[in-house]
């Protein structure tokens, strides 16, 4: 890919006209711009109506089920964020998906969505990258092809609104279809990955790993999401996607309690200590070490300048099964006080959303990362810090 853009580069510099590759120049390459517009330069252009066929190698499997749309992530009506195409019929399951012909190996796939409020990806039935927020929001992800075919759909964020896909890059990263050794993170709103991802206000902890992480020694891929309780992270997909792909290796950080404990969703501790045993049976059993860690407190939990939410999300139970079931534990509720205790009830507030005390501002969550990964490296469970 580098190669090519360098020779296009060469030749608009002697005034020469380049225009878009065709998909089947490179079958492990691709950079597609969806929608009725105008073409991106070096793009290939998909409109919903083109249906796949071997001989193109690419498009949508149920094109009546497609539509084209405008998109707000280009201005004047032109570039590959200015259109976009809708799944009418999504979910990750579904056959309304759009493939690609590939050949085995490893790829890595990068999707800039339309006008979307809030939306997931999936790919090979399961979920890739959680809850994308934003118009012209981005995520990439790495995946391996067995089959000889990448099958994506943009899928619910939250069911009633728009899910659109305006632009995908598919890179091949290696022949071999093995992913590297990966950190898996589960979580609500205080460890999801928030838009853009590189200059968002709000930010979890999740995605702020990437910047203390050796990323030569681990990729790391961001399951969390808002409101999420260890019920539905079990049963609604996401611990579904983790299984398919994690390894000997890898870890899968696990955080819940926050919303378990709120009256609407129901969940007694007692349930909640064993539907977080089964998921860390269940990653146990793949040979991948599973990390129990605790949620941080609020801002104001201060009694004399102590800052201590040692009885809050069920934090007690999560502490117990990691003892009982072996695995290692992050206890974030302890590490986030002192660390809070020590800067004091100001520089704490700082540290969180304006007017909330739960969420973590960019800031924030970047210092609880930080103390994850300081405590995963004491445990020896990384190679080291960034």
């Amino acid at each position: 890919m580098a190669r090519s853009l360098a020779v296009a580069a060469l030749a608009a510099g002697a005034g020469l006209t380049v225009s878009a590759p065709a998909a089947n120049a490179d079958p492990s390459n691709y950079r597609f711009d969806f929608g009725a517009g105008p073409v991106e330069q070096g793009y290939t252009g998909v409109s919903a109506a083109d249906a796949y066929s071997p001989e193109r190698r690419y498009g949508f499997n149920t094109p009546e089920h497609m539509v084209n749309v405008p998109a707000k992530g280009s201005g004047a009506g032109s570039g590959a964020g200015s259109d976009a195409v809708r799944f009418l019929e999504f979910g990750t399951k579904s056959s309304n998906t759009f493939n690609v012909d590939l050949k085995e190996g490893l790829y890595k796939v990068t999707v800039t969505l339309g006008d979307t409020f809030r939306a997931s990806i999936a790919a090979e039935g399961v979920f890739q990258a959680m809850n994308l927020t934003g118009n012209g929001a981005t995520d990439s992800f790495e995946i391996p092809v067995t089959d000889g075919q990448l099958n994506l759909l943009v899928t619910e964020g939250k069911v009633g609104t728009a899910f659109t896909l305006s632009s995908l890059e598919i890179e091949k990263v290696s022949r071999h279809p093995e992913m590297d050794p990966t950190i898996w993170v589960g979580g609500d709103s205080t460890v999801a990955n928030y838009y853009p991802l590189e200059t968002s206000v709000q930010g979890g902890w999740g995605q702020m790993l990437p910047q203390f992480v050796d990323r030569d020694a681990f990729d790391i891929r961001n399951m969390a999401t808002g409101g999420q309780i260890a019920r539905g992270f079990r049963n609604d997909g996401q611990l579904e996607a983790i299984l398919q792909y994690i390894k000997p290796g890898d870890l899968f950080l696990l955080e819940m309690g926050i919303n378990d404990t709120a009256a609407k969703n129901t969940t007694t501790e007692t349930e909640f200590k064993e539907i977080m045993r089964d998921m860390v049976r269940q990653v146990a059993a793949t040979g991948a070490t599973p990390v129990l860690v605790t949620p941080q407190g609020r801002a104001t939990d201060f009694v004399d300048g102590i800052h201590s939410s040692v009885n809050r999300w069920y934090r007690h139970s999560t502490a117990a099964l990691a003892q009982e079931e072996g695995v290692p534990l992050v206890d974030l509720n302890v590490l986030s006080s002192a660390y809070f205790t020590g800067i004091g009830p100001d520089a704490t507030l700082a540290l969180f959303m304006t007017g909330d005390t739960l969420h973590p501002n960019r800031a924030g969550a970047a210092e609880l990362a930080r103390l994850v990964t300081a405590d995963l490296t004491r445990q020896g469970l990384l190679g080291g810090v960034a």
